[in-house]
């Protein structure tokens, strides 16, 4: 390919080394693979423009070159400023002629622009991560809004701001709840944010876990995913929560709870997983303990209130990548000493890691390139609101990926069908 195709990323000379990072990555990614097979001899999406805001990952481009394989012009920008391999955005536009409009590290004044290039594309799907790009799009270009035939979001934070827009009535086309499917949020989110967001930690601190006291913030199936993985690694670990039932259940599962104000005094590792704002606020930062560590991997860095800490510091330095220390000032803290914020609050398992391992975006990109098919062949009976892929959907990739793993299971035998789908044959 050559350079012609439209793009603004860190360095185009990347290139062969993301390629070799999107190969080693699709070798994990088997159930998408089936479905590039298949887009590439239907051709679903032939002539038809979409918009991703993504984390430029080498899995999120095995999802791009899949859509490209079904006939799709997708444009990528990055859904978070510290997320993206600048290596993958130069293997999509050099070698795969994928436009791409992403840095890491770029600055918030560039990501709005980025999305404001996305848009300029006149897309009719958006595969948001966030709704950011949707609420963009209704506030500031209402007459794009007849265009688009539908979008899909892969994240609670996401799908929370798409239901608040239903609910106001400005939710104007098709939604999918990606997120929602089983074959995500219990895999990605749990087992691919758990292990990830400790890798994160890890690569940015090569502290020693066993022994911490880890504050797990939230027990969605993120937070579940890492109290468990630091569970597992000799945590002592502390879970806070405002959902009764979610409280009880990570009790039930040997972990202890109690709210933030108290866990702040405590902890020796945050990590927020909640998608809310300043859930680690100015009296949680006054508390805490010398050498304290503090990340975020539920959405963006608002889940800390860092300007509030730098409200009670003296000095910020960064004393290694992706760790930034905040001296406190001692007439303005209840303990002295600093506190460690890593990767800048943003995602920390993509700001000092790699993300999820490729073989659990597996499934979550098969939903997402699946719910696209999904919008295309439905668009005209689709109500405008928010809502989930069919159950079959997730049974298919399910499927597939057992399959890729080499494993067979059960099936009903007509006599227990009978059984379970008649009410006159006694027990």
């Amino acid at each position: 390919m050559t350079q012609t195709i439209k793009h603004d990323i860190a360095d185009l000379s990347l290139a062969d080394l993301g390629d070799k990072r999107i190969k080693w990555s699709a070798r994990e990614m088997q159930v998408l693979h089936k479905i590039r097979e298949r887009f590439s001899r239907e051709k679903p999406f032939a002539g038809m423009r979409m918009l991703v805001c993504a984390h430029i990952t080498a899995e999120t481009a095995n999802l791009a070159i899949t859509l490209k394989e079904g006939g799709m012009e997708a444009y990528l920008i990055a859904s978070n400023p510290l997320s993206t391999q600048d290596d993958v955005a130069a293997a999509l536009v050099k070698i795969h002629g994928i436009p791409v409009f992403a840095k890491k590290g770029e600055s918030g004044e560039t990501y709005t622009k980025h999305i404001e290039i996305g848009l300029d594309s006149k897309p009719q799907i958006i595969m948001d991560d966030g709704s950011d790009v949707i609420a963009t799009l209704l506030k500031e270009r209402p007459s794009q809004v007849k265009d688009i035939i539908g979008c899909t979001e892969e994240t609670t934070t996401g799908i929370v701001r798409l239901k608040a827009m239903e609910n106001e009535g400005v939710l104007s086309f098709p939604a999918i709840a990606v997120n929602d499917s089983k074959t995500k949020h219990l895999f990605d989110n749990r087992y691919g944010t758990g292990q990830s967001t400790l890798d994160g930690v890890l690569r940015a601190t090569n502290v020693l876990i066993a022994g911490k006291v880890a504050v797990v913030l939230g027990y969605g199936w993120c937070g579940k995913g890492i109290a468990m993985r630091a569970k597992g690694l000799g945590a002592d670990v502390i879970v806070t929560e405002i959902d009764p039932v979610k409280a009880l259940e990570a009790k039930m599962e040997g972990f202890r709870v109690m709210p933030i104000a108290e866990a702040a005094k405590e902890g020796d590792i945050f990590i927020t997983v909640t998608g809310n704002r300043h859930v680690v606020d100015l009296e949680h930062f006054k508390n805490m303990k010398d050498g304290s560590l503090v990340c975020n991997s539920g959405h963006f860095n608002l889940e800390l209130n860092l300007d509030a800490l730098a409200d009670i510091s003296l000095s910020q330095d960064e004393v290694k990548p992706f760790v930034v220390e905040y001296k406190r000032d001692p007439a303005k803290t209840n303990k002295p000493g600093s506190i460690f914020v890593l990767g800048e609050g943003r995602l920390i398992n993509l700001a000092a890691a790699e993300g999820h391992p490729s073989a659990v975006m597996d499934m979550s990109f098969a939903n997402q390139a699946l719910a696209v098919e999904f919008l295309v062949k439905n668009q005209d009976n689709l109500d405008n609101k928010l809502q989930t892929l069919p159950p079959q959907v997730d049974q298919e990739i399910a499927q597939l990926k057992l399959d890729s793993m080499g494993i067979s299971i059960d099936l009903l035998s007509p006599e227990m069908l009978e059984y379970m789908n008649s009410w006159t044959v006694g027990t």
